[in-house]
């Protein structure tokens, strides 16, 4: 134990508070107090009262607490300050914390050296909270492994009579079960030790005590000397035995010993007055400090109500401020109200009297439009007569009847495009209002696409960008191939204008499929039967392409971007300006690849493409990644492996796109096998797309649930017919199937084996068209 000695004490009695005196037990007399110290209380047990034990722990703000009761409570204290230091059991090291027994005991002894250090620095704190308020302290620390027998043990070794300790209330004036060390004081400490139970700032029970301490047997006795030698002095005054001695009368003896039993009776009554007065001076006080305290309580609230009187007040005149400017501001908007719906009135009347200007010019624009028509109609018909004196020119020339300088004035423009409408940028202009910012539907880096009206029906204007170096290029390759072919599947050219570099399609007004893909556009969500179809679709496109004659068309930049959706969900192809037009030898020549740079989108391109160039194979390798597009729903980068993971585990329905509804098994897998063979890396291992290919893809979509009409069907493939053509036995047959059931040579009915009439066949449109209606159906 570690014992810090105070400095001498005072040599007075320690009172206690008006409200302890008040609550426990009515003190002594002053008189009374005065005499027993003054009899019976030698200096040491005087400094023995003086000290005030308080039991202190960690915290400094419940320490604190304690010690301002004390220092409120005790006149003139000497607070001896109790500490139990309560070693860790566990070590901190690096590798955790240890248990001491466990631990290096040099590493051990540290970390007790520091606890100490850190025990007296908290114990300095007290004390200067103690040198603050100017009270004499000292404290007293010892190590024990539970706090509370720490106190006990200390109380009962150094014989300590008064302590103050922390504790916890439960209801008025208890301690709190689970405050184990107030608990185990209150229970185990000393009889003769006097407890004081604080719990923040406020004293909620005193334990008091019952008997002396053994060890101050010798103040006892000296209390009892000092109690006999103050009566002794109290019954033998020098004035009764000068009396006895001068006089014997006994009356006069009789007469003194009345009057002192009556001084002494008065006397007790006088210090019996004094304790009622002084206790009712304690209530008074008590009672004065109440008082002001409430009226402080109600000053400050008054205070504070006056504030926020004051504040509301203010707040109202704002709000008065704020409603004043407002009806101010309603004021003046419906004076601007009433302007603007006299302004609204005059435009109506401008408005109606637009609509009728609107009206005539309408009417006048019909007629010059079929006018244009009228002109154009004639135009065109002058044009196919110049073609046709061209070709006679031509059959002269080679039959040697004409020379060659009379064909040298027959060279244009006309003599190198197909037979197509020819517009002036006049009539470019008026039909996209002069190239307006608001019939602009899509501009990309090589030109605008414009919404237009021409010959009485909507057009779509592409105007090729004159700075681009391309553009002649790209515009001749657009005429030369849409202008040449016609294919439902491709996108129909109506006419050009060289002077503008401008190209007038026909109007698709559902987007891309692309855009269906990306829910950019309006089109109701989408099924697999549709995509299927789509499928179909561009593979007969491609297919036709590239199996023209003489030369193959390569289109060279296909992908879901370029491919329109027209009214009835029917997609076609269009961007030629890529393409590029061969021969069916040249394809096989060494420096063929070598003749084009690459051009179009970099995702869709062939990886073979620097090393072969742009090839059929170009195109096969594009429709394969359009083929997993439609069936994922994902983009092109990165889609070629993880399909062909998900093939390769089995997994392929985890990657398929289900806003589209759920896939067939069967479909789905037949799709992903050919998407996949399209996009094998050497072109040598792709598929051909060939017509029986196409007609395999057309029947994915059919649901299995819809029977086939049985003159869908051709007599001769059993398949759905695409091209029905009638022969002159009056069945329907698939053009191809009875082109070669003619050629090999058979002159009689596939059907009937009687001999035909004619060979000739007969296209049956009707049948046709409701075999394509029959087929977009889900």
């Amino acid at each position: 134990m570690e014992l810090l000695h105070p400095l001498p004490p005072h040599h007075h009695d320690p009172p206690l508070a008006a409200d302890a005196l008040h609550r426990y037990s009515p003190p002594p007399s002053t008189s009374s107090r005065i005499e027993f110290h003054a009899l019976a209380t030698p200096p040491e047990a005087a400094a023995e009262e003086d000290k005030v034990h308080v039991a202190v722990g960690k915290s400094v703000g419940k320490g604190a607490t304690l010690l301002q009761w004390a220092f409120s409570n005790f006149t003139n204290p000497h607070i001896l300050l109790l500490h139990v230091h309560q070693p860790s059991p566990f070590i901190p090291t690096l590798l955790g914390k240890l248990p001491a027994s466990q631990a290096n005991p040099e590493v051990v002894s540290a970390f007790r050296r520091e606890e100490k250090e850190q025990a007296m620095r908290l114990l300095d704190n007290y004390l200067r909270i103690c040198r603050a308020a100017k009270v004499k302290a000292s404290f007293m620390m010892t190590e024990a492994d539970q706090v509370q027998k720490g106190i006990v043990d200390l109380v009962v070794g150094h014989n300590i009579r008064r302590l103050v300790i922390g504790a916890i209330p439960e209801g008025w004036m208890k301690v709190k079960r689970n405050s184990r060390k107030a608990n185990y004081a209150a229970k185990n400490a000393p009889s003769f030790c006097k407890i004081w139970f604080i719990y923040r700032g406020k004293h909620i029970w005193t334990r008091e005590a019952s008997e002396k301490p053994c060890s101050l047997s010798p103040c006892e006795t000296i209390e009892t000397e000092g109690t006999f030698a103050a009566e002794s002095t109290t019954s033998s005054g020098p004035l009764p035995q000068n009396s006895a001695e001068s006089s014997s009368d006994t009356h006069l003896e009789a007469e003194e010993e009345r009057v002192n039993s009556q001084l002494v009776e008065v006397k007790q009554e006088a210090d019996e007055a004094a304790d009622e007065s002084f206790v009712e001076l304690l209530k008074l006080e008590a009672e004065a400090t109440e008082a002001i305290r409430k009226v402080n309580l109600f000053e400050s609230a008054h205070a504070q109500e006056v504030k926020l009187r004051q504040e509301a007040e203010d707040e109202l005149r704002t709000t008065v401020k704020d409603q004043q400017k407002l009806l101010d501001e309603n004021e003046e908007i419906g004076s601007e109200l009433q302007r603007t719906m006299r302004s609204i009135a005059i435009l109506n009347s401008c408005v109606q009297e637009t609509d009728h200007r609107r009206d005539a010019a309408e009417d006048e624009l019909s007629l010059i439009q079929a006018s244009i028509s009228t002109l154009w109609h004639e135009k065109q018909q002058i044009r196919r007569q110049k073609m046709e004196a061209i070709r006679w020119l031509d059959r002269w020339k080679s039959r040697g009847q004409v020379g060659v300088a009379h064909c040298n004035g027959v060279v244009g423009f006309a003599e190198e495009l197909p037979e197509i409408a020819e517009f002036s940028l006049l009539d470019i202009q008026n039909a996209t209002c002069n190239f307006s910012e608001s019939f602009k539907i899509k501009e990309g880096g090589y030109g605008a696409i414009y919404k237009g009206e021409m010959l009485g029906r909507t057009v779509a204007i592409r105007k090729l960008h004159s700075h681009n170096l391309q553009a002649p290029s790209q515009f001749h390759q657009e005429v030369q191939v849409l202008g040449s072919f016609q294919h439902p599947h491709l996108l129909t050219l109506l006419g050009v204008c060289p002077e503008a570099w401008s190209l007038v399609y026909e109007y698709l007004p559902n987007g891309s499929i692309q855009d269906s893909l990306l829910r950019r556009s309006n089109i109701s969500p989408l099924t697999w039967n549709i995509r299927t179809r789509w499928i179909a679709e561009i593979a007969s496109a491609i297919c036709f392409l590239h199996s023209s004659k003489p030369e193959t068309i390569i289109h060279g930049d296909l992908n879901l971007d370029i491919i329109l959706l027209d009214s009835a969900l029917s997609c076609k192809i269009c961007e030629f300006g890529f393409s590029r037009l061969v021969t069916e030898d040249s394809l096989y020549l060494p420096s063929f690849g070598l003749e084009t740079e690459p051009r179009g989108s970099f995702t869709y391109t062939d990886p073979e493409f620097q090393r072969t160039g742009l090839t059929p194979k170009s195109d096969i390798y594009s429709f394969g990644l359009i083929i997993l597009q439609l069936l994922t729903g994902r983009t092109p980068v990165g889609l070629v492996g993880e399909v062909q993971k998900a093939v390769t585990y089995g997994r392929l329905s985890s990657i398929l796109d289900s806003s589209v509804g759920e896939w067939p098994l069967a479909v789905a897998t037949r799709l992903a096998d050919l998407g996949l063979q399209c996009c094998q890396q050497y072109s040598r291992d792709r598929p051909e797309l060939t017509p029986s290919l196409v007609r395999e893809l057309e029947q994915l979509h059919v649901s299995e649930e819809r029977p086939v009409p049985s003159f869908f069907l051709c007599p001769i493939l059993q398949e759905i017919m695409h091209d029905p053509q009638v022969a002159a036995d009056g069945f329907t047959y698939e053009r191809d199937a009875i082109t070669e059931w003619l050629e090999n040579g058979h002159e009689t009915s596939p059907m009937t084996n009687l001999k035909l009439n004619h060979l000739y066949l007969t296209p049956n449109h009707a049948l046709r068209l409701a075999i394509q209606e029959w087929l977009c159906k889900p």
